[in-house]
């Protein structure tokens, strides 16, 4: 998928319309926080307090999604946009 150096869209923090540059990048999933209640449970129980846990289930793997960085020119703030939903081919700017 080939993606042009420049393009027009809508920049949320100027809101307005114009000019981005664009830079391509991909996600992977990020892991869960360390802090939330469900996982701190679930380690107080894998240490041996209170009774038996299920362990860690196997999952299917998502695939990467396309994402692109666009850098609005007027403001020169950054933003992220997802162009297609799980990657097929991975995206690329045209030279």
């Amino acid at each position: 998928m080939i993606i042009p150096k420049q393009i027009n869209s809508y920049c949320p923090t100027c809101k307005k319309h114009g000019a981005h540059k664009v830079k391509v990048t991909t996600s992977k999933i990020k892991p869960g926080r360390t802090l939330a209640w469900g996982s701190r449970r679930h380690e107080r129980k894998l240490r041996g307090y209170h009774g038996k846990v299920k362990g860690k289930a196997k999952v299917k793997k998502q695939g990467i999604r396309n994402k692109i960085m666009l850098e609005c020119l007027t403001c020169k703030k950054k933003h992220e946009r997802v162009i297609s939903g799980r990657m097929k081919k991975k995206a690329e700017a045209s030279k």
